[in-house]
């Protein structure tokens, strides 16, 4: 306790440079869940794929990042092992973020779209389990994270496959391509609308306390989502392409109006991406000014200080804008081909995964979700549609975060207690 007296100010300057590092790290490698696909498909150029995301990142994490987080993430840990060395917990929380960061940094630069909740899970599991006792860790929510690296991809890629598979019968496999899809794009969009709409009410706004009740929530997607549909009719039926052009000629102007869409649905899935994600290097953070400022005292839930959600929101944009480029480059081009309709098809799966796992419950990856979609679509193809090698690097990669964030939190934590006891 006297170390948080004497060192209180010491500690809070690590835990914040940790914490922008973290924030760096999502930037470097979980942007690409929402921008990997709108730049496979050509809907995007990088640059400016980059910019939309540092404006909806920093805007999702700002505004809807949180004002009260959960001190401990996702339950893991029982703070009360914490009560009488609130220290530990302080040490613990800089070690966990320094773990998770570093993993972070080595996948980005080996281009390796992993999990960060699961980076920041595994730090605190190896230091609470190893560096105070085991039975300060949940062990049954540990096992329900291992459950979602198989349900989480499983999920969002049937969808995927279903989506573009609807796709293919309704517009592309047709006679007249370009005819179909002034038809039936106006429902894609309505779903996209609707789904979209979910995604941010349920991952964003609740943060800044709009406290949308389901029914509500549906109520105000369902809206979203027709205004949306009306718009994209309007705009579909100005149109104007010659009917008698090549079959190709239609397919071409056919993914032109699904890159409008994907456009759309990248900017919505940065949002919720900023708001729920940046809580990874924030809610460690908070929790050690929290218990700091508190002298000692453990609160379940903390108010965020102000300076705190600015800085997980520049270091999400600085890490996005310098390495954020590698990822993007594996999701979007790396495991299948994508045009705009097969990456439209894996954002609106991802959407949807996330939402059911909302709804449910169920720990959730946006990595493995967004890697689940491409696969989807890439499987609706035939398996020789998917680089095999890639995903293989990137299934390892998924299971070894856990173990390598847990050492690594081991290690830093006995160095950190070792230098300041």
């Amino acid at each position: 306790m006297d170390i948080l007296i004497s060192s209180g100010s010491t500690l809070i300057i690590m835990a914040a440079l940790v914490g922008f590092f973290m924030a760096w790290g999502i930037g470097a490698n979980d942007v690409a869940n929402a921008m990997g696909t709108s730049v496979g498909s050509k809907a995007l150029t990088i640059k400016q794929a980059i910019i939309i995301a540092m404006i909806f990142e920093f805007a999702g994490a700002y505004l809807a990042g949180g004002e009260v987080t959960s001190t401990i993430r996702k339950g893991i840990i029982d703070a009360s092992y914490f009560v009488d060395s609130p220290e530990l917990l302080v040490f613990g929380m800089i070690s966990a973020l320094f773990a998770a960061a570093t993993w972070l940094l080595v996948a980005s630069v080996l281009g390796w779209p992993v999990s960060t909740t699961h980076s920041i899970v595994g730090a605190i599991i190896g230091f609470a389990a190893i560096g105070v006792s085991p039975d300060t860790v949940a062990w049954g929510k540990v096992g329900g994270i291992v459950g979602s690296w198989v349900v989480t991809p499983l999920i969002s890629g049937v969808i995927a496959f279903a989506i573009f598979n609807s796709a293919q019968k309704l517009i592309f496999d047709t006679e007249n391509p370009l005819k179909q899809a002034k038809r039936y794009v106006p429902f894609y969009m309505f779903l996209a609308g609707f789904v979209l709409a979910l995604v941010t009410i349920k991952k964003g706004l609740k943060h800044i306390g709009l406290d949308i009740g389901s029914t509500e929530g549906y109520i105000y997607a369902i809206i979203v989502a027709l205004v949306v549909a009306v718009i994209g009719k309007v705009f579909i039926s100005r149109l104007k392409f010659d009917e008698k052009a090549a079959k190709k000629t239609h397919y071409a102007n056919v993914e032109k109006v699904f890159a409008i869409l994907m456009i759309v649905t990248a900017c919505c899935m940065a949002f919720a991406h900023g708001s729920n994600d940046v809580a990874n290097a924030i809610g460690p953070l908070a929790a050690v000014e929290s218990i700091i400022s508190n002298e000692g005292q453990i609160a379940k839930k903390a108010a965020i200080a102000w300076w705190i959600l600015p800085l997980g929101g520049f270091g999400i944009v600085a890490g996005l804008a310098l390495f954020g480029h590698k990822v993007i480059a594996t999701i979007g081009n790396g495991i299948t081909h994508l045009t705009p309709s097969r990456g439209f098809a894996a954002e609106l799966a991802a959407a949807c995964t996330v939402v059911i796992a909302s709804g449910t419950g169920l720990p959730i990856s946006t990595t493995q979700t967004l890697v689940g979609a491409v696969l989807g679509v890439g499987m609706a193809r035939g398996i020789a549609a998917i680089n095999l090698g890639v995903v293989r690097n990137i299934v390892i990669s998924w299971v070894i975060t856990l173990p390598i964030g847990a050492g690594l939190s081991i290690i830093f934590f006995w160095i950190l207690k070792a230098s300041f006891t």
